[in-house]
């Protein structure tokens, strides 16, 4: 075997909007997680969307071929039967069904 490791990575997977599913590496997680903390609790809409975030988030191991196995919750809050799309989002990556995407971004092309 030598001095191969085996390393195994984990990214946390939640709600987004628009009924796709945010995904983050630990540092973008833990960067969010704390821009949402930094929001007084008092604030109702700040309490609402780290509800809507936290809830639902999940760490899932990303295999050796770089694929995850989505939480069902959150298959299900997505729509995703089948196939899908993953699409970077700067801090973020989004994972849509494939059909889902093509609506979505179709109302992104039309001015």
């Amino acid at each position: 075997m030598g001095n191969t490791a085996i390393h195994s990575y984990e990214v946390v997977v939640s709600q987004g909007f628009d009924q796709c599913i945010f995904g983050y590496d630990k540092k973008q997680w833990e960067d969010e997680a704390g821009k949402q903390l930094e929001v007084s609790v008092t604030d109702e809409k700040a309490r609402k969307l780290r509800r809507y975030m936290f809830a639902a988030a999940e760490k899932v191991e990303v295999d050796k071929l770089g694929r995850i196995v989505l939480p069902a919750h959150l298959k299900e809050y997505g729509r995703i039967k089948g196939e899908v799309m993953v699409i970077g989002a700067g801090d973020h990556f989004e994972i849509w069904d494939t059909k889902a995407w093509g609506t979505y971004k179709n109302t992104l092309e039309t001015p």
